[in-house]
């Protein structure tokens, strides 16, 4: 007779139990080995106990594990004058995950919008997006399926379809109080979308013209993922607030808000706080990471690898029927179905890769930004058949 789990029912979970892993490898509970393409969904940045990563973590744990925001914390001084200096923005705010940053730049918003008069102020925000799953965060992102159950939602923001510069224009001419625009430079759980260029540009340009903060969300795409520090970085534009998480602490929970100047001092001692965030042990994580993937050279290695993997991918699956999309940038790569293929998580699984499904049809590559050329090609020999069985035996 089975026991019944004293966890809530909160996630379909695949029938096995990681043990230990190193570099892009992960081996289960029974000893099985498995090639890591999911990463822990964007976080271990340097892979699994680096060797450089895990003393630093270790001395860091015997000096000072957390204090508290009372005080000082020298290391969040450190951690966030690298970030202002790869960003080129002017003041960090830390927390703990990506939701909670997310959190911190809707506030940031509302108070924008405060401070200027705006009584009900509202956020531009986007189909399919993702920012999180507090109520807030829910409200903000764009997929009716999580937000299901969950009503009344916030109200305060405005939805518009990506890469439409069109439907933003007409926001700004129908709605005067609009404060910010708040979108994440590559779609992650909404299937690997990227904002393209030009609409970057575009959006820039709009809320420059307006007096509105653009909030970019890299919570994923960001931490050197695409192949530069942060994927807005292609278009060569700079966000009003930019939320981070994810890579940042290659597997210790750090979020970060990076603001501009025109958003850096909207809030002030007694608007927003947190218990954990900041701590020294996720600020040492923080930032041997960073330090380590310019040690090692990871954003080319992420350009590099990424390209490899995507022409890969491409060419095995070339005239494919089923196959709609392979899309991305460095390594955070989508290979879009034309049907439902949540089943190639556990056959992915029984083949020895890890990988994920988001959006229903869109297999997620999102390895650590360590993995070789080799192992990128290991994931295209595992994974092409199995799409290629799956679409064949799978009625569209």
């Amino acid at each position: 007779m089975s026991v019944e789990s004293p966890l809530m029912n909160t996630y379909g979970r695949l029938p096995i139990a990681l043990s230990h892993g190193r570099g892009c490898r992960v081996w289960d509970t029974e000893g099985r080995e498995y090639l890591d393409a999911l990463g822990g969904i964007a976080v271990n940045t340097l892979g699994h106990a680096h060797p450089k990563l895990v003393p630093a973590l270790q001395d860091q744990i015997a000096k000072l594990i957390h204090c508290s925001n009372y005080y000082r914390v020298p290391l969040q001084e450190q951690l966030a004058a690298k970030l202002v200096e790869l960003s080129g923005l002017a003041r960090v705010f830390f927390c703990n995950s990506g939701l909670e940053a997310n959190e911190a730049a809707i506030k940031i918003a509302r108070k924008y919008g405060h401070d200027r008069g705006i009584d009900l102020p509202e956020i531009v925000v986007y189909e399919r997006a993702f920012h999180g799953r507090s109520i807030a965060t829910l409200s903000a992102t764009g997929n009716p399926k999580v937000q299901k159950g969950f009503e009344p939602l916030v109200p305060g923001f405005v939805r518009v379809p990506l890469n439409d510069v069109a439907a933003l224009e007409d926001v700004a001419r129908s709605r005067p109080n609009v404060v910010a625009v708040f979108l994440e430079t590559i779609q992650g759980e909404g299937g690997i979308n990227p904002a393209r260029v030009d609409y970057l540009q575009a959006v820039r340009r709009i809320c420059d013209e307006r007096g509105w903060l653009l909030m970019l969300d890299e919570v994923q795409c960001g931490i050197g993922r695409t192949g530069k520090w942060f994927a807005h970085q292609w278009a060569d534009i700079k966000p009003d607030v930019m939320p981070l998480a994810k890579g940042l602490g290659s597997g210790v929970p750090v979020g970060a808000v990076v603001a501009g100047p025109k958003a850096a001092d909207v809030l002030q001692q007694g608007n927003h706080g947190t218990t954990f965030g900041g701590n020294p042990l996720a600020m040492r994580a923080g930032l041997e990471t960073l330090r380590i993937m310019e040690e090692e050279g990871l954003l080319d290695n992420a350009a590099r690898v990424g390209a490899a993997l995507k022409a890969g991918l491409e060419r095995e699956l070339a005239g494919v029927a089923g196959v709609a999309d392979i899309r991305g940038q460095g390594l955070m790569i989508g290979v879009e179905l034309d049907r439902p293929c949540g089943v190639l998580l556990q056959r992915a699984l029984e083949a020895g890769l890890l990988v994920s499904v988001t959006a229903d049809r869109v297999i997620r590559l999102v390895p650590p930004l360590i993995m070789t050329e080799g192992e990128a090609s290991q994931v295209v020999e595992i994974l092409c058949p199995l799409i290629k069985s799956f679409l064949a035996e799978t009625p569209a």
